[in-house]
């Protein structure tokens, strides 16, 4: 399978009057095309960060300090000024107006809250229009109409509510307006941050599956941000375990299930209840993460470990492959 996306060696960092905190230390992970990438850790572990920095919105005063973001690019995309070559390219070394030609075409965003992504002043099918007529200006409106109202008979949206304002819909309903936005113009790559937030477990497993049923009929690939396992564990192909602003873990989602490496995976894991072992005894992890702005030496995860070692405290474990067929980065492993 090629691969669509690479990170690498990625850090960002936000000035704060507290100090400087790395909200992304030195993440390297790779996205396969038609493939689910869960990304799972506590809220402040930097997973949205991550996914904005994707698409270059990293929200001030956040600013990269040095990585790559490679995407493979399957055409060209002209821009006012030129045009964006298709093939493997740096998305830090672009520049604004090469960002936004590919922003909406090649690149899609589901915010976490719709309510504030969406114009309370606009009628739904006029955000659908205005995504159309910017990356494709010679398309007729009424053209842009029909293809509003095709994709949302595809979101089990009525055609004739183009016509009503944000306010008038439901929760669960403007997240699938929310969705339609990103796949109006059929996009490489999706990031969803949270799109279930906020909704009740019945809207939750509708989004879930539609969501699901999308990506089959779109040929999708797909970026899944969030902090519930039970999600990721419908949605993705693989998953990641973020903490602190580092990864821990990557392993295929069934493995990850079954075999977790990582002690922080397994403390997740084991705070999770599971109906299929009702009489399972729930844990919770102790303690909470260390600042951002004064992290310890070693391993971030070293005060809540029940594993941990004296080499623990020397410096960050290199990303190692594991028995479950990822990475991990423990000192309980050997190998590189």
């Amino acid at each position: 399978m090629p691969t669509l996306l690479e990170i690498h060696n990625l850090s960002i960092e936000y000035k704060t009057r507290l100090g400087t905190a790395r909200a992304v230390d030195n993440v390297s992970i790779t996205l396969d095309e038609n493939k689910t990438l869960g990304l799972a850790g506590e809220s402040g572990c930097g997973k949205s960060t991550l996914g904005r920095s994707i698409i270059r919105l990293v929200p001030y005063p956040g600013r990269i300090l040095e990585g790559e973001i490679l995407l493979n690019l399957d055409e060209d995309v002209p821009y006012e000024n030129g045009v964006v070559e298709k093939g493997q390219i740096n998305l830090l070394q672009l520049d604004g107006d090469q960002m936004r030609a590919l922003r909406g075409k090649k690149l899609a965003y589901i915010f976490q809250d719709p309510m504030t992504s969406l114009n309370p002043m606009e009628r739904i099918g006029k955000h659908f229009v205005e995504i159309i007529k910017a990356h494709e200006p010679d398309t007729p409106k009424e053209d842009a109409q029909v293809r509003t109202k095709d994709l949302l008979e595809a979101l089990d949206i009525l055609p004739e509510r183009v016509l009503d304002y944000p306010h008038q819909f439901s929760g669960g309903m403007r997240q699938r307006v929310m969705i339609g936005l990103g796949l109006t113009l059929t996009p490489q790559l999706l990031i969803a941050d949270e799109p279930t937030t906020s909704l009740d477990v019945i809207v939750e497993a509708q989004i879930l599956n539609l969501i699901s049923d999308l990506k089959d009929k779109f040929n999708l690939t797909m970026m899944l941000i969030t902090h519930n396992l039970g999600v990721l564990a419908e949605t993705a192909d693989s998953i990641a375990i973020m903490y602190t602003g580092r990864i821990m873990e990557v392993a295929p989602t069934e493995a990850l299930f079954e075999s977790p490496q990582h002690p922080y995976t397994q403390a997740l894991l084991q705070s999770v209840p599971d109906v299929r072992k009702p009489d399972r005894k729930l844990s919770w992890i102790p303690g909470s993460p260390p600042s951002l702005t004064e992290p310890i030496p070693g391993c971030m995860f070293r005060p809540r470990c029940p594993h941990a070692m004296e080499i623990c405290a020397t410096e960050p474990p290199p990303l190692m492959k594991s028995t479950s067929g990822g990475i991990v980065a423990c000192y309980l492993y050997e190998g590189s």
